[in-house]
């Protein structure tokens, strides 16, 4: 079994005033040799965006971009003529290929946007861009590992372009879950709030772990958890 823990307070971390953003992985000007990705997961970047702000229009291309919301709600417009608003228990997919401009902001006035911003490698370079959005609320991941985006959308999840499963789950007090994993395919846990052991390695909120040479993926809480999974080739 290799289990490689990656502490929350090991991350990378930007102040900008108006964004606080703490990096899993190297990015922007943050850059650690031995933190450049997991398989074709590229970045998690845990972000908390100040009410009224957010990201303004930039470019992107070549990577599949995923949006977690964890509290409060943000709103997305790009070049395709995509838009909506996002608030906790939906996620967002945007698949940038050849190029699209964007910008995610926090329409809110009263609330802090607290979300995870995931990147993964696409299969292929230059795919036509798009976006899409989906709902799943508290309840649909309660106990269970719900499956929230995956290649060929099965169970209602949103497509991504890569032989990459991504999972949602919140534990309650107590409960314990399992997901297999095929020969050669390697998981990522990243624990969006509470505690919990996984494989026997206790993590906490902001903690993520790399799972290798595994059949399974053991979850269990105590206090309670609520945790993101990505099955990757």
């Amino acid at each position: 079994m290799t289990l490689h823990l990656r502490p929350a307070a090991a991350r990378g971390h930007a102040e900008h005033g108006w964004l606080s953003s703490r990096h899993s992985f190297s990015f922007a000007d943050y850059f650690d040799p031995d933190h450049m990705g997991f398989r074709a997961l590229r970045v998690i970047n845990e972000d908390w965006i100040a009410p009224e702000t957010g990201f303004g229009t930039h470019p992107h291309r070549d990577m599949e971009i995923l949006t977690y919301v964890i509290a409060g709600a943000v709103e997305h417009k790009d070049s395709t003529g995509g838009q909506g608003l996002t608030r906790r228990g939906e996620i967002q997919v945007m698949t940038a290929g050849t190029g699209i401009r964007h910008s995610e902001m926090n329409p809110l006035a009263d609330q802090t946007l607290h979300l995870l911003q995931i990147w993964i490698l696409p299969e292929a370079p230059r795919l036509t861009p798009g976006y899409r959005q989906a709902v799943f609320d508290d309840d649909s991941k309660r106990d269970r590992l719900r499956l929230i985006a995956s290649r060929d959308g099965h169970d209602g999840s949103l497509v991504i372009h890569q032989d990459a499963a991504i999972l949602a789950g919140i534990l309650s007090p107590g409960q314990s879950l399992s997901h297999p994993l095929a020969t050669g395919r390697g998981a990522w846990v990243q624990v969006v709030a509470g505690a919990l052991t996984v494989n026997g390695q206790v993590l906490s909120a902001g903690d993520g772990a790399a799972i290798e040479n595994e059949a399974a993926v053991v979850l269990a809480s105590e206090n309670g958890a609520e945790i993101v999974l990505f099955d990757l080739a």
